[in-house]
C-alpha cells in the first residue's frame, strides 16, 4: 500500500516539542510534506536555529515514521527554523529584544552579552547588538572598533544610522559617538533620548535577535528600555559572591515589577570557578560555589549555566576578537551552549505570550 500524507501527519502527531509541550503537527511545525512512492520528505520548522534539541526532535520524527507508517520509508527530513516573536513588536524588522543586565558592575556582563550575540549569529540567526552602557561602553574595544564611526543614510527623507557590521552581527554603541577619553556626564532625559535613537533611528533591517548590553544597576536606561520597547526577556549575569547575588536579586526584582513585567530568561553565573590553562580539568571555586544556581532555584527561574574564570576570555575581549570565535577553545563551546539555552527560553516565552507556538 502507498504511503499517504495523512499517515505521515498522524505519525508526526506523536512527536512532542519538549519545550512547548505540544505535538509538532498541532504547533504547525511540519511543512512541505511530499510523498513519492516510498520516498517521504518534509520540513520541521523549529522556533530558533539555535535549538539545542534539534537532533533529538529529528530522531523522534524519523522513528515515528518508521514505526507508525513504514519501515521501508526512504526518509528525507529538512530541519529548518523560523524564529518566533512576542505578541508585540516595537522595532520594525526586529523579532526579539534580549536584555542582558546585572545588579552590579564587574561581573562580566558585557563579555556575556558579546559572546551571546555572536553565539546566536553562529547558529545562523540574524543578530544585532546595542551597547546601552552609556557611562562605560566597552563594545568598541571588544570588537576592535575604537574610533569607528557609523555612517548615515537618507531613507524616505529621514536620516538613518547604519550599524557597523563585524563578525556577522550589526553593532551600535554610545562609544561610537563619544570621545573615549572623556566622561559622559549626561542627565536622565539625555540618556533616555540617546537610547531611543539607537533603536529608532538605526537601519537594523531584519533581525531575529537584538541583544542589549545594559549598564549595571536599575536606572534610567533600564526603565526607558522596558517601558518603550517590548523586551522578549532579560538575562541576569552574576558571580557567586553574596554581594553580587544580593544586587542581582534587586535587578531581578526590577524586571518583575508590575509596571515593567519583563520575562526572565534566566541567570548566568560568570566567573563561577577558576580553571588554569595547564590543568583544564581542575576547578577552583575561589568566589564561592553554586550561588547563581541557588538564586535561580529560589526565584523559580531558569539557570542558564556557569562560565568559568579563564584568562583567555578576557584576553580575547581586550584583543577585539571574542573567545567564541575560537573554534577549538572549550570556552567557545561554553558560550555556544549558553546561546542555545537563551534562544530556547525566548521560544518558550514567545509561545506562552501568544498561547500557541509564537507568532511566525
Amino acid at each position: 500500500m502507498s504511503i499517504t500524507r495523512e499517515e505521515v501527519l498522524k505519525a508526526l502527531s506523536y512527536v512532542e516539542d519538549p519545550d512547548l509541550k505540544k505535538d509538532l503537527v498541532t504547533l504547525n511545525m511540519i511543512e512541505d510534506v511530499l510523498i513519492e512512492g516510498n520516498r517521504v520528505s518534509f520540513s520541521v520548522v523549529l522556533t530558533t536555529p539555535a535549538c539545542p534539541l534539534k537532533s533529538m526532535i529529528e530522531n523522534a520524527c524519523r522513528n515515528a515514521i518508521l514505526h507508525f507508517v513504514s519501515k521501508e520509508a526512504d526518509l528525507h527530513i529538512n530541519m529548518t527554523s523560523r524564529v518566533t516573536t512576542p505578541k508585540n513588536v516595537g522595532v520594525p524588522g526586529v523579532k526579539n529584544i534580549i536584555a542582558v543586565a546585572s545588579g552590579k558592575g564587574g561581573v562580566g556582563k558585557s563579555t556575556v552579552a558579546v559572546n551571546l550575540a555572536l553565539g546566536l549569529a553562529k547558529t545562523g540567526a540574524k543578530v544585532g547588538l546595542i551597547d546601552a552602557d552609556i557611562y562605560g561602553p566597552s563594545i568598541p574595544i571588544m570588537f576592535g572598533l575604537e574610533g569607528a564611526r557609523p555612517q548615515a543614510s537618507e531613507v524616505n527623507g529621514k536620516t538613518r544610522i547604519e550599524p557597523i557590521e563585524k563578525y556577522g552581527i550589526k553593532l551600535l554603541s554610545i562609544g561610537f559617538f563619544t570621545d573615549p577619553n572623556q566622561p559622559v556626564p549626561w542627565r536622565g532625559p539625555m540618556v533616555s533620548t540617546a537610547l531611543k535613537q539607537l533603536f529608532n533611528d538605526a537601519e537594523w533591517g531584519e533581525l531575529d535577535y537584538l541583544v542589549v548590553d545594559l549598564p549595571p544597576g536599575t536606572g534610567d536606561i533600564h526603565i526607558t528600555l522596558t517601558q518603550t520597547f517590548p523586551v522578549a526577556g532579560a538575562v541576569i549575569v552574576t558571580t557567586p559572591q553574596n554581594v553580587a547575588l544580593a544586587d542581582a536579586k534587586k535587578g531581578i526584582g526590577m524586571f518583575m515589577m508590575e509596571t515593567i513585567n519583563v520575562p526572565l530568561l534566566g541567570i548566568i553565573e560568570n566567573m563561577a570557578y577558576f580553571t588554569p590553562a595547564e590543568l583544564p580539568e581542575n576547578k577552583y571555586y575561589i568566589f564561592g560555589q553554586g550561588g547563581g544556581q541557588k538564586l535561580a532555584s529560589q526565584l523559580n527561574i531558569p539557570f542558564l549555566g556557569e562560565i568559568p574564570l579563564v584568562k583567555s576570555i578576557s584576553d580575547s575581549g581586550d584583543a577585539g576578537a571574542p573567545v567564541i570565535l575560537q573554534e577549538n577553545n572549550p570556552m567557545s563551546a561554553a558560550f555556544m551552549d549558553l546561546a542555545e539555552r537563551v534562544a530556547q527560553q525566548v521560544a518558550i516565552r514567545n509561545a506562552k505570550s501568544t498561547d500557541g507556538a509564537g507568532v511566525r
